[in-house]
């Protein structure tokens, strides 16, 4: 390793500050998907989303080949990509609710508030991962559940109520599967996890007007999620 008298060789330094400035793009992808959800153009909104989302997905692996807490650790890369997941997690898919027809705007309006307010709590909740990589509680993923709501168009008092369990389930001590760190069935997982990617690429491409056959593959997508930590974990309850 090349170091030199005040730290990392300028070439090391410099690829640990342009990770950082990679996760930092999701920001600038994030005002991106908002422009496109104030003027109701949903399905770019949510193709913006999707790459904030790959984004995210590979950010982290990238951090750890360059050692940023090594080279660039002026800058703390957990608080960055917190910044930039409530961005794209939370506050795009409250505003892409909001503006769309999917329940009375009023509705959307009160329920946006009490996510963002709950989302913000669980985001600096110090217990957000288990010991064994699972999310403790619903992980606040707004921006999938909305995409949700937008594909499946259930009767809005029921879309409603599903935003509330969701909330809640934020604070349950219950686990949801992390799908990049899941490690028995990790292959399957992935593979669905790239099929839900093809659904929505597909979904983004009619304009969110789907047929019944995409709308049973996020169904099933959904099934097998939830589903999971009754499978493959000793129990569904996350451990103090």
């Amino acid at each position: 390793m090349t170091m030199g008298h005040d730290g990392p060789a300028p070439v090391r330094r410099a690829a640990g500050f342009s990770v950082h400035l990679f996760t930092a793009s999701g920001g600038a992808v994030a005002l991106l998907a908002l422009y496109a959800a104030i003027e109701r153009d949903f399905a770019t909104c949510f193709a913006w989303l999707g790459l904030a989302l790959f984004i995210d997905g590979i950010d982290g692996t990238l951090a750890r080949a360059a050692k940023v807490t090594e080279t660039a650790p002026r800058i703390d890369g957990v608080v960055l990509d917190l910044v930039v997941d409530f961005l794209t997690y939370v506050l795009v898919p409250v505003i892409a609710l909001w503006r769309s027809d999917l329940m009375p705007t009023p509705v959307a309006f009160w329920l946006g508030l009490i996510v963002t307010l709950a989302s913000a709590l669980y985001f600096a909740d110090t217990r957000m991962k288990t010991a064994d990589h699972w999310f403790r509680g619903f992980p606040a993923i707004w921006n999938v559940a909305v995409l949700y709501l937008f594909v499946l168009r259930l009767p809005w008092p029921i879309a409603a109520g599903l935003l509330v369990i969701g909330t809640a389930a934020m604070f349950a001590p219950v686990v949801f599967v992390h799908p990049l760190r899941v490690e028995r069935v990790r292959v399957a997982t992935v593979l669905v996890s790239v099929a839900f990617f093809g659904l929505s690429a597909a979904a983004i491409l009619q304009d969110l007007a789907v047929g019944w056959m995409i709308k049973a593959g996020f169904v099933a997508v959904a099934i097998y999620f939830l589903a999971l930590p009754l499978v493959v974990r000793a129990s569904p309850w996350a451990e103090d």
